[in-house]
Parts: structure tokens; sequence; C-alpha cells
């Protein structure tokens, strides 16, 4: 066993939560100092509630939510997408990351509304990432459920796709070609 590795297991987020939830199955890792939970889907809420709330956690601020899509990856992962959580305690200066796979039901094109891809929303505990789980959304097509205004944030609302899926083509889908042309003379 590594000296990192080593240190991933024996971090005191790692034991509260595994103590705090003994009936629920986690990972743990950790890349450059930077620990990474491992969490089911259905265990999202519950965690994150009590790294925010318990008091030998007081991860008081999340800083950013994001999607990754690991379609082709090299290496095995545990479903097709993940939404990452960066965590903030400044009470310690400690950062630790909360990761959630997800993997579509349905293996088509057609994975808009797929019932696989949702995951509880963090709204209700950090207000802040009303915006990036709806970019998360925007981008990907992961849904929020009690999310307070799940909507579109960076393309509008009859974007037929989600373009940071690795299956979007690099071109796009004929979007760019529906485009009205403005120039100085339009206004």
């Amino acid at each position: 066993m590594t000296t990192s590795e080593k240190q991933a297991i024996d971090h005191p987020t790692f034991a509260l939560v595994k103590a705090t939830f003994p009936s629920s199955t986690f990972q743990a890792t950790q890349f450059r100092d930077q620990p990474t939970l491992i969490v089911e889907p259905s265990d999202l809420h519950k965690v994150m509630s009590f790294l925010k709330n318990d008091e030998n956690c007081c991860y008081d601020f999340c800083s950013d939510v994001t999607g990754v899509d690991y379609l082709d990856y090299p290496a095995k992962t545990q479903g097709r997408f993940a939404v990452i959580y960066n965590l903030c305690s400044y009470s310690r200066t400690d950062r630790f990351f909360v990761k959630v796979f997800l993997d579509p039901s349905l293996h088509t094109d057609g994975i808009e509304n797929d019932p696989a891809l949702v995951v509880d929303s963090v709204c209700d505990l950090w207000p802040g990432v009303e915006w990036p789980e709806r970019e998360v959304f925007d981008m990907f097509g992961i849904r929020f459920t009690n999310h307070p205004d799940l909507r579109r944030i960076l393309l509008w609302e009859d974007y037929p796709a989600h373009p940071l899926r690795k299956d979007y083509p690099l071109r796009g889908r004929g979007e760019r070609e529906d485009y009205r042309i403005v120039d100085r003379t339009s206004s």
C-alpha cells in the first residue's frame, strides 16, 4: 500500500461518513492530496447534509458542481456519467470531493429523459449550487430532483441535445445553419 493510499483510507472525513452510514456502500480515493468519496445516488443527499451539518465535518461551502462523461474512457468506471461536488471547509481550510456515478438505462441516442440520469439536488443545503446544477443539466442532461428552477442556463430551451456529452458531434447537428446572421446593419 502506498503512502497516498494509506492517507486516503485514514482521512478523518471518510471514517466519519462510514461510521455514520454503516449500511451504505462507499468508495474512497485520494489523488494529489485531494480526497474523493464515491457515493451511491440514493445516498447522496443524506451524506451531503451530514458533511455540511456535522460539527466534525463542517463543509460549509460547495464551490462547484460539475459533470463528466466517461464514454470510451480507457479505465473501467461505475457509470458513464458522474456528478462531482467540490466542498470546502473554511474552518479547516480543507477541500473534499463527492462523486456520484450515473449510468443511462437506454443505450441509444434517446437518453433525454432517462430515469437513471437523475440525482437529488443539494440546493436546499447550499443555495449557491443552483446555477452549477443547471449547467450540468444543460450540458449533460442529468436532472436534479427538488431543484427550484431546473431549466437550461447556457442554451435555449428547445436546444435538441446536450453538447458536453462525448457522443455529441464536434461540428454540431446542424444548429449553426439555422442561425440568423446579424451584422452591423441589422439593428
